[in-house]
């Protein structure tokens, strides 16, 4: 593509180009990121003040800011250096006083000379019982009061910018804004009642009441919308790049799967039967498939992978499924050993650890297609890693995996099909920020024989009640999990070490009854103590974070997390996931240490009043916000100026299917609304979609 579009060179100029803005000017700004006129543009006024005129000052709610006008009473000079200034004025119903410090009198005698008129406008302040307005900001002869305007803009503001820079700054940006072409369906664009672009800033930046400053006010809703839409547009190009990459028809026989339904001792969900088949006709197609396949913890997503892979075997290809750490895969190849052998299926596992005689082995094995699935970490992405024929890719946990690393994967096996699966439920707006690239599978329901886990807030000071309860368990045969916060005692935080809370159960429950895992441990010494619990020689595990993902032990059916009140919701959710795997009743008692703060305390509520996952995630980002969620600085979200991915959620959604659809009726956006759509991704800065569509 040849390069920015012409039509927006004025507004992605220096912010110095600008009238009024000087040098130390555009520095102040820098720091809220505005460096062109095209960032003022998008920086909208947060709040506005009301300067209409009234006949008196009498009845305002103080303090508050009137416009009236006066007769200007007596001068009083300070009686002391650096004292107020002040002015008595008269309106038609009452006096007050202006106030000015550090004040030339000449000056203000030249402004506000003794018994002329002048309209004033501030903010008035009841002070010692008498009405004051302090440094008015507008203070005009009455023939020229219309220079106040009615309703003012407020703008967010930095150190060294005031209101009255900021919005002569924003004026000077949008008297350089062009009409743009449009880029949104006429039909929903008359629908929804948006004003086109360069009318839609206008009116956004001269708010004329409150409710103009509201997201859902057109103009606002309109700039929003442009925001999904250029983001949403880059991730349907990304979508469709793969898509075109033409993929290759893979039809199951079912003879291997129906081996795998008779071995297993239930029947799928629901859930699990139509995820598989969206897969299955993704799979058959001639596109390739690009789907996420969502599940709440122990909804069933291994087994969904499992067909979803013996698809591509029975087709005569291959398949991988790539999880992020070494431990996870070897779950991985655990889980689906006794599922592959039903199926007579060749299984096999690739890491890092890899080396030498065994690692080549591997590789010719894979390369002739006797290995017909593999698992593995990234070290499946290795340069001398080939397969005889991939059909399939499954990216497990993909919270670690942007558009990028999807692109390359797929480039792996030409044409194969990606899978992606994650553990993490997320909130449908978030799910389209990051994954709008993608279709979507979820699993809502769990598999017969999960039982309901009982959780309960503990207070910190019955925790001996709570070591008796895990005796009496043990006595029973049963294990647990205890999940600290910290491995070291810090005098800051004094949260209890797990090395502390260790020694002090081994005293309680016996020498040989507990182990120990946590992060700073070395791998080879944190597997073997993990081994020894899943064989049942440890009957408590005291550990750190390190067991949120992973690792099953159907055994273990008390949860205890000491200091809950520190951990996030989402990882409360996954900690509390570990047990209930099993065929006893399950409990989760969250210790906390009173009292808990009011965000504390609905985390802890919310997480005990349900174990819908999704249900948890939307709670989970009211709390905390998108950006928090996923952490933005990993998680490839965009940044919105105007757009609210939290609220705004719907309107992401439109934004989807309307990108969707463009491409789909006009794939290199060469029609008018196309070219259009390009204007729009050069003036968003979507540079990954300006690549993605290559030609100019």
């Amino acid at each position: 593509m040849t390069g920015r579009p012409e039509i927006l060179f004025p507004i992605f100029a220096d912010v110095e180009t600008l009238e009024g803005v000087g040098e130390k000017t555009a520095r102040h700004l820098q720091a809220m990121d505005i460096t062109r006129p095209r960032d003022l543009l998008f920086t909208l006024p947060w709040s506005g003040t009301d300067r209409r005129r009234r006949p008196t000052v009498q009845g305002a709610e103080f303090p508050q800011v009137v416009t009236v006008e006066v007769t200007v009473g007596r001068h009083n000079a300070p009686r002391r250096r650096g004292g107020p200034y002040r002015i008595d004025v008269e309106d038609s119903a009452t006096t007050f006083q202006l106030v000015f410090f550090h004040a030339r009198a000449d000056y203000l005698a030249r402004i506000l000379p003794t018994g002329a008129q002048r309209v004033i406008s501030g903010k008035i302040e009841l002070f010692d019982g008498v009405a004051q307005m302090v440094h008015p900001d507008h203070i005009l002869p009455p023939e020229e009061a219309d220079e106040i305007p009615e309703f003012e803009p407020v703008y967010p503001l930095t150190a060294g910018v005031t209101q009255r820079v900021m919005g002569k700054a924003a004026q000077a940006a949008l008297m350089r804004a062009p009409d743009l072409p449009e880029w949104i369906d006429p039909a929903q664009k008359a629908q929804a009642g948006w004003p086109d672009w360069l009318e839609a800033l206008k009116r956004a930046h001269t708010p004329q009441a409150m409710a103009d400053l509201s997201p859902a006010s057109p103009e606002r809703e309109r700039l929003a919308y442009d925001e999904f839409l250029a983001h949403q547009l880059t991730l349907a190009l990304a979508r469709s790049k793969l898509r075109r990459a033409k993929g290759r028809a893979t039809v199951g026989t079912g003879e291997l799967q129906a081996k795998v339904l008779a071995a297993l001792p239930y029947r799928p969900t629901g859930a699990q039967t139509r995820a598989l088949a969206e897969i299955a006709a993704d799979m058959a197609s001639e596109t390739r498939m690009n789907r996420l396949l969502q599940g709440d913890v122990g909804a069933g997503k291994t087994l969904v992978a499992l067909k979803a892979l013996l698809i591509a075997v029975e087709a005569g290809g291959q398949g991988v499924l790539m999880a992020p750490t070494e431990i996870l895969a070897r779950q991985h190849l655990e889980g689906l050993r006794p599922l592959a052998e039903a199926a007579g299926v060749r299984l096999d596992l690739l890491t890092g650890r890899d080396k030498g005689a065994a690692r080549a082995a591997k590789l010719a094995a894979l390369k002739s297609g006797e290995i017909q699935i593999l698992v593995g970490t990234h070290a499946v992405f290795q340069r001398d890693v080939d397969f005889a024929d991939l059909r399939l890719a499954i990216v497990d946990e993909q919270h670690r995996f942007g558009v990028r690393q999807r692109l390359e994967l797929g480039r792996k096996g030409q044409r194969a099909d990606m899978l992606v699966m994650t553990a993490t439920p997320i909130p449908r707006s978030l799910a389209l920020a990051q994954y709008g690239d993608m279709d979507v599978s979820v699993l809502d329901e769990k598999p017969p024989g999960r039982k309901p886990i009982k959780t309960a807030l503990v207070s910190q000071g019955r925790i001996d009640e709570v070591v008796e309860h895990l005796r009496r368990a043990i006595a029973e045969g049963r294990q647990a999990y205890w999940v600290c916060p910290l491995v070291e005692e810090s005098e800051v935080i004094d949260l209890s070490s797990a090395e502390d809370r260790f020694r002090h159960l081994r005293a309680a429950l016996g020498e040989g009854h507990v182990g120990l895992v946590h992060g700073q441990m070395p791998p080879d010494e944190k597997d073997a103590a993990m081994a020894r619990f899943q064989r049942g020689e440890t009957s408590v595990l005291v550990a750190t974070t390190v067991i949120e993902v992973g690792v099953d032990v159907p055994n273990a059916t008390i949860m205890v997390i000491e200091r809950a009140e520190s951990f996030g919701l989402a990882q409360l959710h996954q900690l509390r996931g570990r047990v209930g795997r099993g065929e006893g009743a399950s409990t989760c008692l969250l210790l906390y240490q009173p009292p808990l703060g009011e965000t504390a305390e609905r985390r802890l509520t919310t997480l005990r009043e349900t174990e819908d996952g999704f249900r948890i995630a939307e709670v989970d980002l009211e709390i905390r916000g998108a950006g928090d969620l996923i952490g933005t600085a990993q998680s490839g979200l965009p940044r919105f100026r105007i757009a609210d991915m939290e609220t705004q959620s719907a309107l992401m959604a439109v934004a989807q299917s309307d990108a969707r659809k463009l491409l789909a009726d006009d794939p290199d956006l060469t029609g008018p609304r196309g070219k259009a759509a390009r204007v729009l991704l050069w003036l968003m800065e979507q540079d990954r979609a300006i690549t993605l569509i290559g030609v100019g």
